[in-house]
């Protein structure tokens, strides 16, 4: 993460510390998968978390050979979202049967969690917590939660229908830096304290791939290309260089690599060039 931030901001001419600008980013091709991919993730070590279109789930080094596999597709039904925060433990999220699989470094599987036996009945998102638990949101009853691997419900927060006008139905959840960001495109960044306090809103609205680094590195893709946003000074970086934003359906940065999936379902990667 640390690599990533320092090639970015080695990309930015000296100008205004806000408002936006405009750069190109240098991009080397690195690799092609010739696998069909139905969605990915990557984690700060540079592995590669790639789901195929049968629903298996494979982890992969930096040269793009694998070195671990969850292979039990039918059990859950298709997977939602992987959370890779800790490599040590992956978390796989089945939406449909609203259970979570804790996976370990290999990808071999290490327990269940089944939310509908906790009463937590509407989650879209979850996450990895900083003391290794789990945050989701329930959109049932309109809170956030933390539990342990064993299901027990660690917090609650107040009802967030007591504090918001229309509440909001987040598609991304993070835990850095002793904050939680809550990601609604309609609503923006809603950024919260680890007791369920409102701290902030930032007005990141309809973007795409958003992801929260750490406190002050949040980058997306709007329909131009990539953005850097930096909230302790307001500075907003817009990076054009790829070679059709478009034609792509999600794309992650990671370390040194930008990773782009294709609308015909094959990964490529980029390193960024300082």
């Amino acid at each position: 993460m640390t690599k990533f931030v320092t090639i970015i901001l080695a990309c930015i001419v000296t100008g205004s510390v806000s408002g936006q600008e405009q750069r190109k980013l240098s991009l080397l091709p690195a690799t092609k998968m010739t696998q069909e991919v139905a969605d990915f993730t990557a984690d700060h070590l540079g592995y590669t978390y790639v789901l195929t279109l049968t629903n298996h789930l494979k982890k992969l080094d930096q040269n793009g050979d694998s070195v671990g596999a969850f292979n039990d597709v039918k059990r859950y039904g298709k997977i939602f979202s992987v959370d890779v925060t800790n490599p040590l433990k992956v978390l796989v999220y089945y939406k449909d049967f609203s259970t979570i699989v804790i996976l370990d470094r290999l990808l071999n599987l290490r327990g269940t969690i089944d939310l509908k036996k906790l009463d937590i009945l509407k989650v879209k998102v979850i996450a990895t917590s900083y003391d290794n638990n789990i945050w989701l949101y329930d959109e049932w009853d309109s809170r956030l939660k933390k539990i342990d691997d064993s299901g027990k419900v660690l917090f609650e927060s107040t009802d967030f229908r007591q504090i918001f006008d229309s509440v909001p139905s987040p598609e991304k959840l993070f835990d850095r830096d002793g904050q939680l960001y809550l990601y609604d495109p309609t609503k923006g960044l809603l950024v919260f304290d680890y007791y369920g306090g409102r701290k902030n809103t930032l007005q990141l609205l309809h973007l795409e791939d958003l992801q929260v680094l750490d406190k002050n590195t949040i980058t997306a893709r709007d329909s131009t290309g990539i953005i850097l946003y930096k909230p302790a000074t307001l500075q907003l970086v817009s990076f054009s260089g790829l070679p059709d934003v478009h034609s792509y359906k999600k794309v992650q940065f990671n370390g040194e690599l930008l990773y782009c999936l294709s609308k015909e379902n094959y990964l490529e990667v980029f390193r960024v060039s300082k």
